[in-house]
């Protein structure tokens, strides 16, 4: 959406602020910031001045993540089962839910895939691949352990497309005749020069190759060149005769993953090429995957931590749907990985936390045991939008919600297929405390962020 209201910007950037953090609650965060203005509002009706309403926010926030800490279970990385269990708990809540039993395990091994044990905290997302595939459905995503180019290798003069034994370069040099840095024209006025300039080319061509060949190369993986091409036809003809397969255009952007996870270096000149920059791999293969073909590369000796994943989906909407619940989900075990501690979902910390609120906000004084009662309210928006959501009564639900808090069940939640409150714990529905905590804490920053503002929040 273009937005250009002052106030809904901030809102947009909200969410941004809170996938980056957390990779997901993007949708709780915006929706609590909302409550939050409301209440706000309220207050400033009543004559309660924006300072002091903003510093209420801010002891109130500190105390809801509190609360949100002391209800968290720590997690130890080797319980796969719960891990697994939080992926679903996110996917539950996208268009793709149906297939959480096969995206959730898939998005924890990606993740426990490029761990790094001296370092676990610093986990980045950038070493899982994601590439998206149409054709199939989404119960055809799979995991690869390896590389996938979303091309096909180059056929040209009937090049190999399956090589075993695979030594893999990845250039970033044209294989092509040299042009002159400045723009001219050779005027040939005699056909026997012609045949000179050609003869030339050729073999310039043909002594790149051979030096390719010595040192036993079989795959070449070819930089997208915006020079001048790459490859011509005459050196894809050399190539192939040389059994050598050969993936052009790939992207600049690409080649550090690559290089990584192949465990090689990037060849930028052909003077340099040598075998100790080779990665090597079982098997380099073309396959057909829906109505085009990819490259594989499966095998990988000495394979770096990355992991790729290919996405499929019946069409552009649910592939890129997928590839954004699968990014969630990959964030929600990140978020478990640097932060071990899970919290119930189902609306059951925001309740817990809006009670306490509502408790402490008795023990205070003045206006500000009103602004931390309104915050507490404000709270309950998570539960209500919930219910409203699965086609409850919300004010039923939030009512009996607030009794079973009330009489010590700190983890009862919404079941929403059973219409009824219930242990989220019991019920497999849990989430990062990460996501809970950065939520309340940014949307509670940006709504005092824009009550410093003048004329953003009118008092009508």
């Amino acid at each position: 959406m273009e937005v250009t209201q002052p106030a809904a910007k901030m809102l947009v950037e909200l969410s941004k602020s809170q996938d980056i953090v957390a990779g997901d609650g993007t949708t709780t965060v915006v929706v609590i910031a909302g409550a939050l203005l409301k209440q706000c509002l309220m207050l400033l009706t009543k004559g309660v001045h924006p300072t002091l309403i903003s510093e209420a926010l801010h002891k109130a926030c500190d105390k809801a993540v509190e609360v949100l800490t002391a209800m968290a279970i720590p997690l130890e990385l080797s319980d796969r089962d719960a891990l697994v269990k939080s992926a679903s708990t996110s996917l539950n809540s996208k268009v793709v839910s149906q297939y959480s039993s096969l995206l959730a395990p898939l998005a924890v091994d990606a993740v426990l895939n490029v761990v790094d044990p001296t370092r676990p905290e610093n986990i980045d997302l950038r070493d899982i691949k994601i590439i998206k595939k149409l054709g199939g459905t989404v119960d055809d995503t799979e995991m690869v352990k390896g590389l996938v180019f979303d091309k096909k290798a180059s056929h040209a003069a009937g090049g190999p497309t399956r090589v075993e034994g695979a030594k893999i370069a990845v250039i970033q040099f044209q294989i092509s005749p040299p042009k002159t840095d400045i723009e001219q024209n050779v005027i040939v006025s005699d056909y026997s020069q012609m045949d000179r300039i050609l003869r030339e080319e050729r073999n310039y061509i043909l002594g790149m190759i051979k030096k390719i060949k010595a040192t036993g190369c079989n795959v070449l993986l070819i930089q997208k060149s915006i020079l001048r091409d790459a490859v011509t036809d005459l050196s894809l003809h050399y190539l192939a005769k040389a059994k050598i397969l050969v993936v052009k255009d790939v992207e600049r952007e690409d080649i550090e993953f690559i290089t990584k996870t192949l465990n090689c270096l990037p060849i930028a000149n052909i003077e340099h090429f040598r075998e100790e920059k080779l990665g090597y791999a079982d098997v380099v293969e073309e396959v057909p995957v829906g109505s085009g073909r990819i490259v594989k590369i499966t095998g990988i000796k000495n394979m770096g931590r990355t992991t790729t994943v290919l996405v499929r989906g019946s069409n552009q909407l649910v592939l890129d749907e997928a590839d954004r619940s699968l990014h969630d989900a990959l964030c929600v075990v990140r978020c478990l990985v640097n932060k071990k501690f899970l919290i119930a979902g189902g609306g059951a910390p925001e309740v817990e936390v809006s009670r306490q609120l509502g408790a402490w906000a008795k023990t205070l004084y003045g206006m500000e045991s009103y602004c931390v009662k309104a915050f507490a309210e404000a709270l309950e928006v998570i539960p209500y939008t919930l219910a409203e959501n699965a086609g409850l009564n919300p004010v039923l639900i939030v009512t009996e919600l607030r009794n079973h808090h009330a009489n010590g069940q700190a983890n009862a939640g919404i079941n929403v297929r059973k219409g009824q409150i219930t242990n989220m714990l019991e019920e497999n529905v849990v989430q990062p405390l990460l996501v809970s905590t950065s939520a309340v804490s940014l949307a509670t920053e940006c709504v005092r962020m824009i009550l410093k503002i003048d004329d953003i929040v009118a008092v009508r």
